[in-house]
C-alpha cells in the first residue's frame, strides 16, 4: 500500500490502512484540506469543479470528494466522467475557485489521485501545495453548518464545450483533415478518452474510426502507461486495417502516444517535436501579436533536445524548465511561449489553455498531417533523430537520495552539469538527467544520444554507478 502526498496533489492506491494508502479517510482528509484553502481565498460564496477518469475507484472517491466540499459549504460543478484538460478549462469557463480531478493518470488501476487546480484551472503552485498538507498535518478544517451546505450541479457538456473551443482555433483545419480522409485506430484504455477521443475525431471530420478498449469501465486492458511495450495491440490493428495512424491516451487523456501507419511508435518524445513544427511554421506574426506570444517553446529538462533544434530552425528560443507541469506553466508565461509540454506526449498550447492537453495535440497533429500530405513514418523521418532511454530505480527506504546524487555529481564533476532538478549531466550532444520521482517511489534516470545503443549504455552505466555506490 502506497500513500504519495506532494505539493502537486495526493496519489496513492486504493485500500488498507488510514494514512498508509489513500483509503476513504484519507480522500476526506485531503479533500477537506484542499477545500478549507480555496474557501479562505474565496469571497462570500465558493465554487469548484470536479471531475474524473473511468478507473474503478472512480465513483466511490468521486461520493467521497464531492460530500466533503458539500460539507464544507462549496458548492460543486461535477462533470462526472471528464478529462484532465476538460476539467482545467471547466474551471476557468465556470469562473470556480478551484477544481480537484481524480485520476491517477498513467498509474494502474489500483492507484488513484486527487489533483489539485487554482482557479485559473492550472496546477496549484508550490506554496499552495505546501500549504493544503499542512493544513491537513494540523486538522485545520471546520465543516459547514445545516444552513450553509454547499451544492452539487452535474454537467455532462464540458466535454463536447472542450472540443468546440478546440474547433475555433485557426491552426485546426478541419477541411484539410476532411479531405484527408483519414482512417484512425483509437486505444483509451478503457477510460474517459474512450468517449472524449472519438467525439473530438468525428468533429474533425474523420468518418473511419476503429475504437479499442473504448468502454470506460476501468479495466484497463494493459498497463495504461503509453510506452511502446504496452502498445503492441494498437500497433497490430493498424497494420491490419490499413490505417493511417493510431492514436493511444491514457487514462486522463493528458498524454498523447501516436503510432505510424507501419506500426512503429512515432515516439512520444516526437508527438510535441512534430506539433511544435507545425505551429511554428504556419502562425503569422499578426496571430503571435494578437496573442501575446513569440516563437518560443519550453519543455522539461528530461524531454529531447529535437524541440530545441526545431525551435532554432524556426528562429525561435527554446528553453528547459524543472520537471512538472507547473514549472513548464510557469516557463512557457516567463518566455510567452506559443507551445510547451512534456516529453511524455504532453503538449500545452496556451492559446486554448495553460495545460497539458491530448484533443488539441490530437487537432494539431491531424492538421499537420494533412496539410504536409504526408505518411506518418515519413514525417517522423523528417525531424532530428535522438534517442532517450528511460530507466528507473525502485527505492528502498535506507537509500539516501541526496547523498547517492551528490556521488555520481562527484564522479563526473568534469562535465556540465544543471541542478535545479535532481542532476542533469551533459556529454556533448549527449545527456543523462537523474530525478526522484514525485509520483512514485523511484529515481528516474533518462539518458539521450543520437544513437539508441549508446543511451542506453549511458543509462545503464549511470544505474550501474548508482548500484555500486549503494552497495558500498
Amino acid at each position: 500500500m502506497t500513500l504519495i502526498k506532494s505539493i502537486s496533489g495526493i496519489r496513492g492506491t486504493i485500500g488498507g490502512k488510514p494514512g498508509d494508502a489513500l483509503t476513504p479517510l484519507d480522500v476526506v482528509k485531503f479533500t477537506a484540506a484542499f477545500g478549507t484553502l480555496i474557501k479562505r481565498n474565496a469571497d462570500a460564496t465558493c465554487k469548484m469543479v470536479v471531475g474524473r477518469d473511468a478507473r474503478l475507484s472512480g465513483d466511490l472517491v468521486n461520493r467521497l470528494v464531492t460530500g466533503t466540499l458539500m460539507g464544507l459549504g462549496i458548492d460543486v460543478i461535477d462533470l462526472g466522467l471528464s478529462t484532465t484538460p476538460t476539467v482545467e478549462m471547466a474551471v476557468a469557463m465556470e469562473k470556480a475557485n478551484g477544481g480537484i480531478i481524480l485520476t491517477a493518470s498513467h498509474n494502474p488501476k489500483q492507484w488513484n489521485a486527487l489533483k489539485l487546480l487554482n482557479g485559473k484551472g492550472e496546477f496549484i503552485s508550490e506554496e499552495l501545495g505546501k500549504e493544503v498538507l499542512s493544513i491537513a498535518e494540523l486538522d485545520q478544517v471546520e465543516y459547514a453548518e445545516v444552513d450553509k451546505l454547499g451544492t452539487v450541479t452535474e454537467r455532462h457538456d464540458y466535454i463536447q464545450i472542450h472540443i468546440n473551443e478546440i474547433l475555433k482555433l485557426e491552426l485546426v483545419d478541419v477541411e484539410a483533415i476532411k479531405a484527408a480522409q483519414l482512417k484512425v485506430v483509437v486505444d483509451a484504455v478503457n477510460s474517459t478518452g474512450g468517449i472524449a477521443v472519438p467525439m473530438l475525431l468525428k468533429a474533425l471530420g474523420v468518418q473511419d474510426i476503429l475504437e479499442i478498449y473504448c468502454t470506460p469501465d476501468g479495466k484497463f486492458p494493459h498497463n495504461p502507461e503509453p510506452l511502446p511495450e504496452n502498445l503492441t495491440a494498437i500497433s497490430g490493428e493498424v497494420k491490419r486495417n490499413n490505417a493511417d495512424l493510431g492514436i493511444v491516451v491514457d487514462p486522463d487523456v493528458d498524454r498523447l502516444a501516436l503510432v505510424s501507419e507501419d506500426g512503429s511508435m512515432f515516439g512520444e518524445e516526437y508527438t510535441l517535436v512534430s506539433i511544435a513544427d507545425y505551429v511554428l511554421a504556419n502562425i503569422t506574426q499578426e496571430h503571435l501579436d494578437r496573442l501575446g506570444f513569440v516563437k518560443n517553446t519550453v519543455s522539461n529538462l528530461s524531454s529531447t533536445r529535437a524541440l530545441r533544434d526545431i525551435t532554432e530552425k524556426h528562429g525561435g528560443e527554446y528553453n528547459a524548465s524543472a520537471v512538472g507541469e507547473v514549472n513548464v506553466v510557469k516557463m512557457m508565461k516567463d518566455t510567452k511561449a506559443v507551445i510547451g509540454g512534456e516529453g511524455n506526449g504532453g503538449i500545452i498550447y496556451p492559446e486554448l489553455h495553460y495545460g497539458r492537453d491530448s484533443m488539441v495535440g490530437i487537432a494539431l497533429f491531424l492538421s499537420h498531417l494533412a496539410k504536409t500530405k504526408k505518411i506518418c513514418s515519413m514525417l517522423r523521418e523528417s525531424y532530428p533523430d535522438y534517442f532517450i532511454a528511460k530507466k528507473k530505480i525502485e527505492l528502498t527506504p535506507e537509500i539516501n537520495i541526496d547523498d547517492l546524487l551528490a556521488k555520481v555529481k562527484d564522479k563526473y564533476k568534469k562535465q556540465p552539469m544543471n541542478t535545479i532538478d535532481g542532476l542533469k549531466i551533459e556529454f556533448d550532444k549527449e545527456w543523462v538527467h537523474l530525478r526522484r520521482s514525485n509520483t512514485e517511489p523511484i529515481i528516474r534516470i533518462y539518458a539521450e544520444s543520437p544513437s539508441e545503443t549508446t543511451a542506453n549504455n549511458l543509462a545503464e552505466k549511470i544505474i550501474s554507478d548508482m548500484k555500486q555506490f549503494i552497495k558500498n
